[in-house]
Order: C-alpha cells, then sequence, then structure tokens
C-alpha cells in the first residue's frame, strides 16, 4: 500500500469564486441555495471532500500530481444563459446554451515541487439552466448546482464520457460524491 492511501496529503483548496447575479436570487430559493449562488464557503467544503475521496481511491482517473500535492486552487462562476452560451461558441463552436463548461488547466508532463499550487482550471455553471433542469427533475436548484459542480470537476481531473458506458461510470461516481455532504441525487 503507498503512502498515499495509508496517509492521506491535508489539502488545501485555493477556490476562486464568481457569485451569481441578483437576477439568479429569486424569493423561491431555499436559505442554503441562495447562500451557494453567493457565498464560496459552502463550495470550498464541497469541492475539497470531493476531490480528497477522489485523491484516496487509486481505482478512479486522478492525475499523480494532483494526488500528491497539497495545495490545489480551482475557479467556479456561477453565470446566465448569455454567457455561458458566449463560452460555448468562443470555445467549443457551439452557439447554444449548456449547463455546465469545464476549462481544464493541468498538463500531466510538468514536474512541480511539493509546495506549488496545481491550478486543475475553471467550472462555469448556468443557474438558469440550472434552475429549468432541477424543476424537469422535481428537486432543489441547490442540488442541481452541487451535480453540475460535481460533473465539472471530474472534467477537471481528467474524467471525460465518449461512451455510453463512461458517461454511465461519471454519473454514478457523481451521486457518490454528493452523499458526502449531502442528498444523493438521481439524474
Amino acid at each position: 500500500m503507498s503512502a498515499l492511501q495509508t496517509s492521506p496529503i491535508n489539502l488545501d483548496l485555493d477556490l476562486a469564486f464568481h457569485p451569481a447575479n441578483d437576477d439568479a436570487l429569486t424569493s423561491l430559493v431555499d436559505a442554503d441555495t441562495k447562500r451557494r449562488l453567493t457565498n464560496a464557503s459552502p463550495w470550498q467544503q464541497d469541492l475539497t471532500a470531493w476531490i480528497e475521496s477522489v485523491r484516496r481511491d487509486p481505482t478512479l482517473t486522478c492525475p499523480e500530481i494532483v494526488r500528491l500535492s497539497p495545495m490545489l486552487s480551482l475557479g467556479l462562476q456561477l453565470t446566465d444563459d448569455a454567457t455561458i452560451t458566449e463560452l460555448n461558441h468562443a470555445w467549443r463552436q457551439r452557439s447554444e446554451t449548456t449547463d455546465v463548461l469545464s476549462f481544464p488547466a493541468l498538463d500531466n508532463s510538468l514536474v512541480l515541487p511539493t509546495d506549488t499550487c496545481v491550478e486543475l482550471g475553471d467550472i462555469v455553471v448556468s443557474v438558469q439552466t440550472a434552475q429549468r433542469q432541477a424543476k424537469q427533475h422535481s428537486h432543489e436548484l441547490g442540488l442541481e448546482l452541487r451535480w453540475l459542480v460535481s460533473h465539472g470537476l471530474l472534467h477537471l481531473l481528467g474524467w471525460d464520457h465518449p461512451t455510453d458506458q463512461s458517461l454511465k461510470t461519471m454519473l454514478s461516481y457523481q451521486e457518490q460524491l454528493l452523499s458526502i455532504n449531502g442528498k444523493v441525487h438521481h439524474h
């Protein structure tokens, strides 16, 4: 058994958080969701727990540099459909809205000193699309946001879903991640 598995490295996560604009804050959302839309701390807690969960399991896709680094950094932006459509067009040549975009920044070929902060990349979520999807799936917006952010995080860690089986595996693991700090989500 490796030292990584027997003594996990404490993670210091630097989160660059860009809150949702006031239009997304309706009287229909509960206090926890409103906090998630405006405050980095619930995301800091979730993302740290999720990353630590992935790092502890050697069978899961996770770059070695992420497993070993005590300091990681990522960005999370909660935005609207117009902004995510612009980003989707600029980066994926798709002129349509989407729920979540991930912009991985990891270069697996780099060898960094152990005290270096490793940048994972950025996750961008459309709150408007998340609201529609939450309604479609008959659950709270906060749960949908957690689902989308967990999906984006897995992409930053190197996960992908080019096949139905790989998508099924990824979605199943997202449910495990969401169960760490709250309600399980079934999409």
